[in-house]
This record gives C-alpha cells, sequence and structure tokens, in this order.
C-alpha cells in the first residue's frame, strides 16, 4: 500500500543534483525578447510628463509600452477592483509598473528601463496605520464588524480584565525562485509558461488583456522554487507583460524579476495593528473578548479583504468565548499590494487571541498552558455525549477538538512542567541570559472561504504498457503534492508508485482549476485524482469479469497485478488486452468540497470542511544586554489525519514552524517615511537560515483519522504548522518577563531592538 508510506519527493532526485527545470532553466526559443518594468520613484503622484525616447534609444531595445498600448483589459487584479498592470496617469506606491520595455536581453531591458524621463506632480501620500487610520483611507468604506453575545457586558462581569494593542510586521515571501513568465505566440493563441500557484487565474487574465476567449490561451507550469502564497495573484502582471509582447512583435517574450525588483514590485504579509480586551470569571473561564484589527492592505484590494476575513475566522483561535466581537479594518495605504501568504491571514488572528491571552495568564498569575487549557473548545466525540458541542463566534459547530489529548501528550513528551521549573529556577540565578518555555496550541480551518473555489479535477490516462500519466488541477511549490497525487493512483490502481508519471499543470488538460492554496491541494486534487483512477479500474474489471465470466465486484487490483478467482495477470497485460478490446483509458475527475456554506457579510455559515490541529513548545534564550536570542529546543505534535506521506507531512511541520518563528523574529519589513522599502534585498531582509532552527527538534505526528471524508482520510498540512512558530514568539515574551515583575509588552517581530525593549519594560526601566 503506497498511501501512508514516507516515500521521498517525486523529484527529490532532480532537486538535489540540480537537474530539476525551473522555468528560468528552460532554453528560450530563437528570437525570444527579454522584458523589464519601468518603476515609480514615488509613492503617491500625478505623472505629468512621460518622456521614453531614451528608452527606445537604449541598445538592444525592440518596443516600449504603456498603457496606452495595452490592446484590451490592463487589469491584473484577483480581486473585483481593477488594479492596472501598467499605471493610468497616476502612480500609488515606489515600485510600480510605468512601462514595459522589450529587450534583446535581460540586462538590455533592465538598463533601459531606467532611463525614462518621468515628471511626476506628488500627492501626499498615506504610508503607515497611523496614517491611513486618521485620513480614514479603507477598502470597503469602513469597519467590518462580527460579533456573538454581549461583550460590554460580558467584560463588565469579568474578576479578571487586561486590555492592550501590539504590532504584528509583515513578511516578505522570500520564495528562492523568483517571479517568471514566457509567452509562445501560436495560431490565434498564446502559450504561457510561469512559475504560478493559480494558472487558470493566469490564462483568465492574459486572455482578457489579449481579448481571446479562454481556450485561446494554454498555461503550462511544471514546478515553483516555492510560492506562500505569494505566487497565487503576484504573477498576473509578468504573465500579461510577456502575452501582450509577444503579440504585438510575434516573437517569444521573457520576464523574470531580479530579487531586488521582486521584493519591491509585489506584495507580501500584511502587517497587523490589533487592539485588544478580555476577561475571565474567578475559575480562569473566559467570559469575554473585543478585538480591533486594523490591515496594512497597501494601494489596491488585491486578496486583502479575503484576507482580513479568515483573521477574523481564526480571532478565536483554539477557544470557545461565549462573548467574542472583532472589527477590521482593511486600510488602503501608497505601499505595495499585501497578498496572499501561507495562514492568509489566520497567523494574524490567532496570534492576537494568543497575546492576549498571554497577557490575561500573567493577569492573573497563572500558567498560560493552564489557562489556555480551562478555555480549549469541548473535546471531540460522537453524539451522544456528556459535553455540548460548542460552536465558532461564526456560527460552525466545532465537531472534531483533539487538543485537550494533544496538548496533554505533548506537555508529557516535551516534560514541559519539568522543564519549566528548570528555567525559572535558571532565570533566578542567572541575570544576564533568560530562558522561556511557552506552549502554543493550533486550530486551523481548512477550506476556501469563497465557496466556488472548492472544486478540482484531475485527467488520468493509462497506455497499452500499463504506465499511467496523471494530471490534476494542483501546483507542485516544493511541498510534494505531485508525490501524493502518484500515491493516491498507485493505491487505487493497485500499481507501483513508480508505473505513474505526473505531467505538467496544464489548463488545456484540467480546465477552470483553483489555486492551489488554503492548505486544500491534496485535499480537493487528491480526490479527483481518486475518482478518475476508480472510474479506469471499474471498466477495466468490467471488461474482466466479462471474458473471464464472473462479476467486476470479484476483480482485484493490487501490487502490479489483476486478479480474479485465483488467477491472476500483470496490470501491464490488462491494460493492453483492454485497449485491444476497445476500452477507454482515459477518464477525468472531479470533486467539490460538501457541507460548506458561508456568508461573509454576515459573518455566519460553515466555511471550514474541517479544522486541523496542533501544538508546540519552544524554549529560547535572550540576552538581556543586547536582545539578542536563540530558540534552543522545539517540541511539536500536529494532526495530519492519517498522513498520505509522513516524510513530507513532517517536512511541511518543520518548515512551517521555522517560518513562522521567522516571521515573528528575525523578519522585518521597513519603509521610508516617503514610502520606499528599505528592506528589499538578503542583505536587509533576514529570513531564518539553517543555523537558526532550534538545535532540538522533536516533531510527531498525532495518529487520528480525518472524521470526515477527505482524501483517505488524511488532512491538510501546507498552512497549519506556520501557526505553530508562535510558541517561539510567546517563549520570548517568557524571557523578558523573566527580567522583572512588568508586563514586556513584547511586539512582534521579536528583533534584537524589540526584545531589548521588552527588557527594560519588564525591568521597569524603559
Amino acid at each position: 500500500m503506497s498511501v501512508g508510506k514516507p516515500l521521498p519527493h517525486e523529484s527529490a532526485q532532480l532537486h538535489v543534483t540540480g537537474a530539476a527545470r525551473y522555468l528560468d532553466d528552460i532554453p528560450c526559443p530563437a528570437g525570444t525578447l527579454h522584458l523589464a518594468f519601468g518603476l515609480s520613484t514615488e509613492a503617491s503622484a500625478v505623472i505629468t510628463a512621460l518622456d521614453l525616447a531614451p528608452v527606445k534609444a537604449s541598445p538592444g531595445v525592440v518596443a516600449v509600452f504603456t498603457a496606452t498600448d495595452l490592446p484590451h483589459a490592463n487589469d491584473a487584479s484577483p480581486a473585483p477592483d481593477p488594479e492596472p498592470v501598467l499605471a493610468t496617469g497616476a502612480v500609488h506606491y515606489i515600485g510600480q509598473p510605468i512601462f514595459l520595455v522589450a529587450a534583446t536581453s535581460h540586462r538590455a531591458a533592465r538598463i533601459a528601463a531606467r532611463k525614462a524621463q518621468i515628471v511626476y506632480a506628488p500627492r501626499p501620500a498615506i504610508i503607515s496605520i497611523d496614517q491611513a487610520i486618521a485620513a480614514g483611507s479603507r477598502f470597503e468604506g469602513g469597519a467590518v464588524t462580527w460579533a456573538r453575545g454581549d461583550v460590554d457586558t460580558a467584560l463588565k462581569s469579568a474578576l479578571y480584565l487586561v486590555e492592550g494593542e501590539f504590532e504584528i510586521g509583515g513578511q516578505e515571501h522570500f520564495y528562492l525562485e523568483g517571479q517568471a513568465a514566457l509567452a509562445l505566440p501560436g495560431e490565434g493563441g498564446m502559450v504561457v509558461q510561469c512559475s504560478t500557484q493559480h494558472p487558470s487565474e493566469i490564462q483568465h487574465k492574459v486572455a482578457h488583456a489579449l481579448g481571446l476567449a479562454f481556450h485561446d490561451v494554454r498555461v503550462e507550469m511544471r514546478r515553483m522554487g516555492g510560492g506562500f502564497g505569494g505566487k497565487e495573484s503576484q504573477g498576473n502582471p509578468l504573465a500579461i507583460a510577456c502575452a501582450v509582447a509577444a503579440a504585438a512583435t510575434g516573437r517569444p517574450c521573457k520576464m523574470r524579476y531580479d530579487r531586488d525588483d521582486d521584493m519591491i514590485i509585489t506584495g507580501k504579509r500584511h502587517d497587523f495593528r490589533i487592539r485588544y480586551r478580555i476577561g475571565a470569571d474567578a475559575a480562569g473561564r473566559l467570559v469575554g473578548a473585543d478585538f480591533i484589527h486594523w490591515a496594512r492592505c497597501g494601494w489596491s484590494a488585491d486578496l486583502s479583504l479575503p484576507v482580513c476575513d479568515r483573521a477574523m475566522l481564526h480571532a478565536d483561535s483554539a477557544y470557545f468565548v461565549p462573548a467574542l466581537r472583532i472589527e477590521s479594518h482593511r486600510l488602503r495605504t501608497n505601499t505595495q499590494s499585501a497578498t496572499a501568504y501561507r495562514g492568509f491571514g489566520g497567523p494574524q488572528g490567532m496570534l492576537g487571541m494568543e497575546r492576549a491571552m498571554e497577557a490575561l495568564a500573567h493577569e492573573i498569575g497563572i500558567d498560560p498552558a493552564e489557562l489556555r487549557r480551562r478555555n480549549f473548545y469541548a473535546p471531540a466525540a460522537e453524539p451522544p455525549s456528556d459535553e455540548p458541542r460548542q460552536s465558532t463566534h461564526y456560527g460552525q459547530e466545532v465537531e472534531d477538538f483533539l487538543l485537550h489529548e494533544m496538548v496533554a501528550a505533548l506537555q508529557k513528551s516535551a516534560n514541559y512542567a519539568e522543564r519549566k521549573a528548570e528555567i525559572a529556577a535558571w532565570n533566578s540565578k542567572n541575570r544576564t541570559l533568560k530562558r522561556g518555555i511557552a506552549l502554543s496550541p493550533v486550530k486551523f480551518g481548512i477550506s476556501f472561504t469563497l465557496t466556488h473555489l472548492n472544486q478540482a479535477g484531475a485527467l488520468v490516462q493509462i497506455y497499452a504498457d500499463g504506465s499511467v500519466a496523471l494530471n490534476h488541477g494542483g501546483t507542485e511549490m516544493g511541498q510534494g503534492l505531485h508525490r501524493k497525487m502518484c500515491q493516491v493512483a498507485s493505491l487505487v490502481l493497485g500499481i507501483a508508485p513508480e508505473t505513474v508519471r505526473i505531467t505538467a499543470t496544464d489548463t488545456s488538460k484540467v480546465p477552470n482549476t483553483s489555486a492551489t492554496a488554503a492548505s486544500s491541494g491534496a485535499d480537493m486534487n487528491g480526490m479527483a485524482v481518486k475518482q478518475a483512477c476508480e472510474t479506469l479500474r471499474g471498466r477495466m474489471a468490467e471488461f474482466l469479469a466479462a471474458r473471464e465470466g464472473c462479476t467486476a465486484a470479484e476483480v482485484r487490483f493490487a501490487e502490479g497485478m489483476v486478479q480474479v478467482a485465483g488467477r491472476g495477470w500483470p496490470f501491464a497485460e490488462i491494460a493492453k488486452a483492454a485497449y485491444e478490446a476497445r476500452v477507454s483509458l482515459s477518464a477525468t475527475g472531479f470533486y467539490a468540497t460538501p457541507k460548506i456554506s458561508w456568508d461573509r457579510i454576515k459573518g455566519q455559515g460553515r466555511p471550514f470542511l474541517y479544522f486541523a490541529y496542533g501544538a508546540a513548545v519552544s524554549e529560547v534564550v535572550i540576552d538581556t544586554l543586547t536582545g539578542e536570542n536563540r530558540i534552543l529546543r522545539a517540541d511539536i505534535l500536529h494532526d495530519a489525519g492519517t498522513s498520505l506521506n509522513p516524510a513530507l507531512d513532517i517536512g511541511q511541520i518543520e518548515g512551517g514552524y521555522v517560518q513562522g518563528a521567522g516571521w515573528l523574529t528575525t523578519e522585518e519589513l521597513v519603509w521610508d517615511d516617503k514610502g520606499r522599502l528599505m528592506t528589499h534585498a538578503p542583505s536587509t531582509y533576514k529570513i531564518p537560515a539553517c543555523s537558526d532552527r532550534p538545535k532540538i527538534f522533536n516533531v510527531a505526528l498525532w495518529e487520528a483519522p480525518n472524521r470526515e471524508e477527505t482524501i483517505f482520510r488524511s488532512k491538510a498540512v501546507g498552512e497549519p504548522p506556520f501557526m505553530l512558530g508562535i510558541s517561539a514568539f510567546l517563549a520570548l515574551n517568557a524571557a523578558c518577563a523573566a527580567c522583572g515583575p512588568n508586563w514586556p509588552d513584547l511586539q512582534a517581530p521579536a528583533t534584537p531592538e524589540a526584545v531589548l525593549a521588552a527588557v527594560h519594560r519588564a525591568e521597569g526601566t524603559a
């Protein structure tokens, strides 16, 4: 049985030998032009003059395009609100594309793009959250509020009440492979190869830009060198630019961003400011909580509205709060348009609650882990149960809650109580170095909140020699999705995984696909693959049953053999015989996620099919003189349901934890007061390195099948592990709290400067 085995990544050997081909590794056709954008140097301004003569005269330049040269739609937006590919008379952030250069080389295009003579009439720019609040600069015209219960009355009744406000920084995706696209003009249409999580959206946007039907545009994507949400919508401008230039010149056109351009042009994770009030009774049970979210969304809507919605959906984290209110402000600023990032707003919403719980535990004077335990949702149980089911603030019943058992098991395996006591003893004896330990849980909803995106398709073809070609609508960005899909097909058809070959994601093979996002890639595409394979298996079984005089139900497919009544034939032999008998050996599969419904205006419904759970214990040490810090140890127990591939899932958990910890520690985005991104290269923006991982790193999977009928009862494992990194931030806060009697109020990211400031606050010397 291939499902459940820790098989290596489908391209592992190619990765480690350097043979894996990414877009920039593919040889370009003869005559290919290379493109570059000319970028704005003002955050908010009207363009009063644009002289492109020096650009056109630059060596190697073949063509230059402005917004007026785009034949049809000038729109790269994934949202209903338009987002121009090239600026139309005004610019809205530093780095916004104004014009497009096509030249004979990448270098020539970049050099030429810097020669434009542009005259601006600057306007007041809104850069910061404070400036946006003061100006009333918002999307959706005002705040979005969801509430359950009478929050104000509940908080007045609380014996323990805390309130505060803190900042959560944004995050650069820093995928190893940058944004890239290649357009090849064809007979009446266009072929686009690109690094994208959403081939169908690229297809649609290119078709609109060229005035073509969707079937005239074919998008192909074999693999990405990382995405993390940054290639869900941010690749649209490159693909559109390449297609427009290819259509105009009749030549292949390629575009890739250099790292600096990539960071300056593209969107990031939304940075948030969160204000909280939270209260508990004498038993430490929550009575109410009130949150205000301010999110810096940038110059265009992009995916900000659903991102902020998901932050609101996860504002309860893992806790039942009888009275809960969340008020969300989606702020329009003259900065890069913030976009999808692993967790899609969920991490910010969860961190808001976890930070409030830490403050409340400090006020009550109990272990934060104990406060968390007392307020978990009721444990999962099949009805009838002594524990009543509890619903979230948006009305979804929590039927599958696992954290009571999981956290207890993790505390035991991680020796949490003993280590916490040992750390307290250490801190009492050491003045300069202080250690901290913290436990944080994860409850993360799985499904797209835009209901119609919860669908997937697959195409499976069996050849006469028994080999199998598989195509599905998901994209491979290093997470191992293709390997899991091969394992699904292998199990259903009863053949070895190496018999199944994945082909590039292609809009001409599987149409109308959703983005590989929302942690849904394996869930949805796996079910579509399973259905297609079951159809083919059924046809082969009916053929063999008719030949052998038995029923199709008696035919068995296993270990590369097809068996019936004690006799067996190699799978390849039956495939050849079925082909010769004119049995169709090609089938499509389709899956639509059941049970979900969501009204985002009311903030009510069942947006998620199920929840994925996890918990992490992190131990850190800080230098109270410099603010420098290290993660010493991490212990993780994560819920992947019945894992399709434990090796891949553990890798995702390890990577998610480190990336989540990086967001809250080393990664800091800085804009100056003019709106210029100052951290636009590896020299100024620090992602976690291998040396930043915990020295002791224990990861285990929670063995429990998904209650919902997902692909072989597995659970999504893309985004949920990211939130495990919150425990590292909370541990740093605990280490700062060990420096004095006061609440340290650590801000995120917890850079050395932020840690040092928190130490001084704890000491009362701020």
